[in-house]
C-alpha cells in the first residue's frame, strides 16, 4: 500500500459510534439498521483499516490528535519509534548523529531506515521498548513515555559513530547519506551524492549495495526517488570498478526492469548503468551472470535479459560477444535458448542502428537457421530479427541477406498469423535495399499476399501489411501504372473505412501510406478517391480524411487538381470544418489552412464565403469556436492579400478590434496573433482600426499574464513600433516602456527577447534617452533575470540608435555606488560590444578607463563581467589598430589565471582566445611561456590549459615565435662565450632570451 492509500485511509476511515455519540445528543436520534444480507461495496485494501476504525479521543476530523495512533503507528512502529514522530504528519526524526543534519523519515520509510532511529546507550545496548509495551489504535502513548525517551537521548546525547562497531558505524553512515539523497533538500542531496561518490571504494560493495538494492525493490519508492537511487548506483560503479563483480547478479534484477519502462528516460538510465556495469565487471563476469536467465521458463525473465545483452554487446563491442551469440542461437539443449539469443540480436540491431554493418553478415548467419526451427515463436522470432537487421543497415547490406531470401519467401507462402506478420515485416524492410530491377520483381511477388491481407480483421497485420506496402512502394522500381491498376482499387476498398479512424496506431500508418501512394501516382489521383468523405458522418474519419489532403496538398501541391476537384475539396473542407463537435481543433484548422495557401489565387472566388463561416463562428458562445475562427484569420490573411482582397482585411480588422475585450486568454491570444497578422499584410497606413486607435487598446493588455496573450501583444506591439512608430503619440510609447519592463520577468524566453527588441524599436522611434532612463532605473531592481533582461536591452538600443547615443549615460550610471548597477552596467557594454562589432573601434579608448577600474575590483563578479566585455570588445576590433588598448587590459585580466570560481575561468579562457585573435599569438605566447615550467604543479596547469588553448588555436602561427633554446656539447657552441650562457655540463638546454627577441 503506498503511503498515500495510507493517508487516505486515515482521513476517510469509517466513524465509531462512540464518536458518533460525543458529536450528538444521545436522545433524539435511532440507529438504522442495514436491511438483510446488505454488504458494503468497498476496496479490498481498504478493509482492514475501515474496520479496525480508530476508537475515540484518536485522530478524527473533529479533534486534535494529542498523541493519537499516528500515521507513523500505522507504518507499523512500536511505542519507541512512534513517541519521536510527528503526531500530526507521521515524520519520524532520524536520531543518528554521525552524517550532521538529516531529513525526517516518512512512515513507509522506516522498514529501510530503522537503525537511524534506533538508541544506544554507551555500553553499546540497543534501547527500544518492547512489543509488549507497544500501542494499538486504543492506547495513547503517555507523556511519561516521551519523557523517557527524551531523557535517554539526551543521556547518550544522540546516536554516534563512537558507540559502533566499525561495520556498523559504515552501514549508518551510507543510510544516513541516502536517507539525504532520497528525502534531503536539493543542496543536501548534492553534498551527500558527492560524498557517497569519492568515499564508495572506502564503504566498500558491500554497505552500498546492501541498502541502495533494497530501497529500489520497494514498492512505495516514487519516480523521483528511484532516479536519484539509480544515479547513485551509476556514480558508484564508476568507482568500485572490479568490486562489483559479487553484486552484478543483485544490481541486473533491479536495473534490468527499467528496460522495458514505459518511460523513455528510464530505460536511458537503465541501458546507462548496465553499459557501465559490463565496463567495470568485465564480459566474462556479465556472461557467468546472465547464463541461467537465457533459457528462463518466464518470458519476462528473457525479454529482460535480451535486452541487457544488447547493451552489454554495445558497450564491449559486438565482436566480443558474437562465438557466444553463436553458440546461444545453435544451442540443442533448449528452444528458449535459441528465442533468447535470437532476441539478443533483434535487440543489437534496435539499439546501434547503423553501427551493426561491419557485423551484418556474421549477425544474419547466426540468425538463418532459426527460420526453419521447428517452434514457431523461434521462427517469428528470427524473422523480426532479420528485419530489424535490414532497417538498421537501409541502404545498405542486400548481399548480406542473400542466403535468407529464399528462407523467407518460402515462410510468406506457408505461414498465417503472426508468423506471416513478422515475415511479411521481414521481406518489407529488405526490398528498399535491392536494387530497383530486383525490388520490382519481389514487390510484385510480394503484392499478391499483401493484397490478400488487406481483408484481415487481425489490427496488428494491418499495421505490418501498411507499413510493407508503404515501403514497397517506395521503391524506385516499382512504376506507377502498377500502382494504379492493381494496387490503389482493393486498398482504398478495404482500409479507407471509417473503422479504421478508430485505432490511432493504425491511423497514423493508413495516412503515412497513402501519402506515399500520392508520391508515386500523383496527388489528384488519391485526393478525388477521398475527397467526397469530408462529408463523411463520423468526425474522427473526417479528420483522417483532412490529414491525409492536408499532407498530400502540402508536400506536391495542387497543379494537377483541376476546378471540378478543386470545388470538392472547398466543399468538403467547408462542411467538415462546420461540423467539428470534438476538442480535437488542431487538424481542421492545419488542413483547412494548408489547403487555402496551396490553392493560392484558386480560392478567391470562395473568399466571401469562407469569410462569413469565420464571422459567424467569432459570434459564437463557445470559446473554442471564437478561438479557431480567430487562428483561421492568421493562417489565410496572406492569401486574401494576394487574392487583393484588402478591404476584407479591413473588415476582420474592425471585426477583431471589437473583440479585444475577450475574456478568454486563449482566444485572446489567437484574436492579437490574427491582428498581427493581418498588419503584416496590409501595412501600418492601411490598417483598420487606424494605428493610433489601436495602440492604446493593446497597452492594457500588456498587463495579462496569459503567456500566449503576452507573446501575441508584444509580437504585435514591436510590429508597430518597428514599422509605424510615428502613428502613435511618443506619450503612448513612454507608457508602453514601463509596461514592457514586467514582461522581462516573463518565464517564457521568446516573450522575453521580444520585449528587449520591442525597446529597441521604440528608442528608434522616439528616441533612446527615454527609454534608457526607464532601463537604467531598472538596473537597481533585486530580481536577477530581470537585470539580465534590462542589460540586453540596453545593449539593443545602442545597435539600434547608435553607441554614441547610449554609452554617455551608461559610464556615467557607473559612478553610483551599488554593485548591481555596476555590474549591469559592465554586462550593458559587453551586450553592445557584442552586437556592435566593428563599430566598436571608435570606443575601445573611451571605455577602457571603466574596464580597467572593473578589472581591479575585489569583487570577482566585476573581473568576471569586464572580462566578457573585453572579450566581445576585442573580437569586434580585430585588425583595426587597436592593439595598444587590448594589450593594456590584457596586463589586467591575466592575473586572473588562477581564479578558481567556474564562471570566471570561463570567462578568462574566452578573453585569451579573443586576446589571441586580436592582438596575435606571439603577445599570448610571452605571458605564457614564463609560467610552463614554474616549479609549483597548480601554477604549470594553469599556464598549460592556457597554452594548450593557444596551440590549438594558432599552431602554425607560434612557430616563428617559440623561444631560442641553445643546445651545447662540452660547452662547445656558436654561443659558448656568451656571458648569459651558464654552462651546465655536457648537455646545456636552458630557456633564454635577449631583449632583441621581445622587440622582434
Amino acid at each position: 500500500m503506498t503511503r498515500l492509500d495510507r493517508e487516505l485511509d486515515v482521513r476517510n476511515r469509517y466513524m465509531t459510534d462512540d464518536e458518533i455519540d460525543a458529536l450528538l445528543p444521545l436522545t433524539g436520534y435511532e440507529i438504522v439498521k442495514a436491511p438483510e444480507g446488505y454488504e458494503a461495496q468497498q476496496q479490498a485494501h481498504r478493509m482492514s483499516v475501515n474496520q479496525a476504525a480508530t476508537p475515540l479521543g484518536e485522530t478524527t476530523g473533529f479533534s486534535m490528535p494529542s498523541g493519537g495512533a499516528t500515521p507513523a503507528m500505522m507504518a507499523g512502529l512500536d511505542a519507541s519509534t512512534a513517541g519521536l514522530s510527528d503526531a500530526g504528519t507521521g515524520l519520524v526524526h532520524p536520531k543518528y548523529g554521525g552524517a550532521g543534519d538529516l531529513p525526517d523519515l516518512r512512515p513507509e520509510d522506516v522498514q529501510h531506515f530503522s537503525a537511524l532511529i534506533q538508541v544506544r546507550d554507551r555500553g553499546g545496548d540497543v534501547l527500544r521498548f518492547g512489543r509488549g509495551f507497544a500501542l494499538n489504535y486504543s492506547v495513547k502513548l503517555s507523556s511519561f513515555v516521551r519523557i523517557v525517551m527524551r531523557t535517554l537521548l539526551a543521556r547518550t546525547g544522540g546516536e554516534t559513530d563512537d558507540n559502533l562497531s566499525p561495520e556498523e558505524a559504515k552501514e549508518r553512515k551510507v543510510m544516513a547519506l541516502l536517507l539525504k539523497v532520497k528525502n534531503g533538500t536539493p543542496q543536501m542531496r548534492k553534498m551527500a551524492m558527492r560524498e557517497i561518490t569519492e568515499r564508495a571504494r572506502q564503504f566498500g560493495p558491500d554497505a552500498l549495495f546492501n541498502q541502495i538494492l533494497p530501497l529500489l525493490m520497494s514498492t512505495t519508492l516514487e519516480d523521483q526517488e528511484r532516479h536519484l537511487l539509480v544515479k547513485v548506483i551509476d556514480r558508484v560503479l564508476h568507482k568500485l570498478d572490479d568490486m562489483v563483480r559479487p553484486y552484478v547478479h543483485k544490481i541486473l534484477v533491479v536495473i534490468e526492469p527499467l528496460l522495458i519502462d514505459e518511460d523513455y528516460f528510464a530505460r536511458v538510465e537503465g541501458r546507462e548503468i548496465i553499459s557501465n556495469l559490463s565496463k567495470a565487471a568485465g564480459l566474462a563476469t556479465m556472461i557467468a551472470t546472465m547464463r541461467p536467465d537465457i533459457d528462463h521458463p518466464d518470458e519476462y525473465v528473457r525479454n529482460t535479459t535480451a535486452r541487457a545483452f544488447a547493451v552489454v554487446a554495445s558497450a564491449l563491442g559486438v565482436p566480443q560477444i558474437m562465438l557466444f551469440l553463436k553458440a546461444v542461437c545453435q544451442s540443442k539443449k533448449s528452444w528458449q535458448a535459441r528465442h533468447t539469443g535470437i532476441k539478443i540480436v533483434q535487440q543489437i540491431a534496435l539499439l546501434m542502428g547503423c553501427g551493426v554493418l561491419p557485423y551484418l553478415k556474421q549477425l544474419v548467419d547466426i540468425v538463418q537457421f532459426g527460420l526453419g526451427d521447428e517452434q514457431q515463436k523461434v521462427r517469428t522470432i528470427t524473422a523480426l530479427a532479420l528485419a530489424a537487421l535490414a532497417e538498421a543497415s537501409f541502404p545498405y547490406g542486400i548481399e548480406c541477406f542473400d542466403s535468407v531470401l529464399r528462407p523467407l519467401w518460402r515462410g510468406i507462402c506457408e505461414h498465417r498469423g503472426k508468423g506471416l506478420a513478422a515475415f511479411l515485416k521481414a521481406i518489407g524492410y529488405i526490398i528498399p535495399l535491392m536494387d530497383a530491377e530486383h525490388a520490382n520483381y519481389y514487390t510484385r511477388e510480394v503484392m499478391i499476399i499483401l493484397v490478400r491481407e488487406f481483408s484481415t480483421p487481425d489490427e496488428e497485420m494491418k499495421k505490418i501489411v501498411l507499413k510493407v506496402v508503404k515501403q514497397c512502394v517506395a521503391t524506385e522500381g516499382v512504376e506507377p501504372a502498377y500502382i494504379r491498376e492493381d494496387i490503389l482499387p482493393p486498398f482504398f476498398r478495404n482500409f479507407w473505412v471509417v473503422r479504421m479512424a478508430a485505432d490511432r496506431r493504425n491511423y497514423r500508418q493508413l495516412v503515412d501510406t497513402t501519402v506515399e501512394l500520392a508520391r508515386k501516382v500523383g496527388g489528384a489521383e488519391i485526393i478525388q478517391r477521398i475527397a467526397e468523405d469530408l462529408k463523411d458522418n463520423n468526425e474522427a474519419y473526417r479528420r483522417m480524411v483532412m490529414e491525409t489532403i492536408e499532407k498530400i496538398v502540402d508536400e506536391m501541391g495542387v497543379q494537377d487538381v483541376d476546378s471540378r476537384l478543386e470545388e470538392q475539396i472547398v466543399d468538403g473542407m467547408l462542411y467538415a470544418f462546420q461540423e467539428q463537435s470534438s476538442d480535437d481543433t488542431q487538424t481542421m484548422l492545419n488542413g483547412f489552412g494548408t489547403i487555402v495557401n496551396c490553392l493560392g489565387v484558386r480560392i478567391k472566388p470562395y473568399l466571401p464565403q469562407i469569410a462569413g463561416i469565420i464571422r459567424w463562428r467569432l459570434n459564437t458562445p463557445s470559446a473554442r469556436v471564437r478561438q479557431q475562427a480567430a487562428d483561421l484569420i492568421a493562417r489565410i490573411a496572406g492569401v486574401m492579400k494576394l487574392c487583393g482582397e484588402e478591404q476584407m482585411l479591413g473588415h476582420f480588422g474592425l471585426f477583431l478590434y471589437e473583440y479585444l475585450g475577450e475574456e478568454y486568454p486563449e482566444v485572446l491570444g489567437s484574436i492579437l496573433g490574427a491582428l498581427k497578422a493581418i498588419v503584416n499584410v496590409i501595412g501600418m497606413t492601411k490598417m483598420a482600426p487606424p494605428i493610433k486607435d489601436l495602440l492604446p487598446r493593446l497597452t492594457p493588455i500588456l498587463k495579462n499574464r496569459h503567456e500566449k496573450v503576452e507573446e501575441n501583444c508584444i509580437d504585435l506591439v514591436g510590429r508597430i513600433a518597428d514599422r509605424g512608430a510615428d502613428l502613435a503619440p511618443p506619450r503612448e510609447w513612454n507608457r508602453i516602456c514601463f509596461d514592457l519592463l514586467e514582461l522581462l520577468k516573463a518565464q517564457k524566453k521568446g516573450i522575453r527577447r521580444a520585449a528587449v527588441n520591442t525597446f529597441g524599436y521604440i528608442a528608434k522611434a522616439i528616441g533612446p534617452h527615454d527609454v534608457i532612463a526607464t532601463l537604467l532605473n531598472n538596473l537597481k531592481v533585486q530580481e536577477r533575470q530581470l537585470r539580465v533582461c534590462t542589460t540586453v536591452a540596453i545593449g539593443i538600443v545602442a545597435e539600434t540608435c547608435g553607441p554614441f547615443t547610449v554609452l554617455p549615460a551608461i559610464m556615467n550610471e557607473y559612478k553610483v555606488p551599488e554593485l548591481n548597477v555596476q555590474n549591469g552596467i559592465l554586462k550593458s557594454l559587453s551586450f553592445m560590444f557584442e552586437y556592435i562589432g566593428e563599430m566598436g573601434k571608435d570606443y575601445v579608448h573611451a571605455v577602457t578607463p571603466l574596464l580597467e577600474d572593473a578589472l581591479i575590483d575585489r569583487d570577482l563578479v566585476h573581473r568576471q563581467t569586464a572580462t566578457w566585455a573585453t572579450k566581445h570588445m576585442a573580437l569586434g576590433v580585430h585588425a583595426l589598430g587597436q592593439e595598444e588598448c587590448l594589450e593594456h587590459l590584457m596586463n589586467y585580466i591575466f592575473p586572473n589565471i588562477f581564479e578558481t570560481a567556474p564562471h570566471m575561468i570561463q570567462a578568462f579562457f574566452d578573453a585569451m582566445d579573443a586576446m589571441r585573435v586580436s592582438i596575435g599569438p606571439c603577445r599570448v605566447l610571452q605571458y605564457v611561456v614564463q609560467g610552463l615550467w614554474h616549479p609549483a604543479r597548480r601554477v604549470r596547469e594553469c599556464y598549460w590549459r592556457v597554452y594548450n588553448s593557444l596551440y590549438i588555436g594558432a599552431e602554425d602561427a607560434l612557430v616563428a615565435f617559440y623561444p631560442r633554446i641553445p643546445l651545447t656539447w662540452d660547452g662547445q657552441d656558436e654561443e659558448q662565450d656568451h656571458p648569459e650562457v651558464p654552462k651546465l655540463g655536457p648537455y646545456n638546454n636552458r630557456y633564454w632570451r635577449t631583449e632583441m627577441d621581445l622587440i622582434i
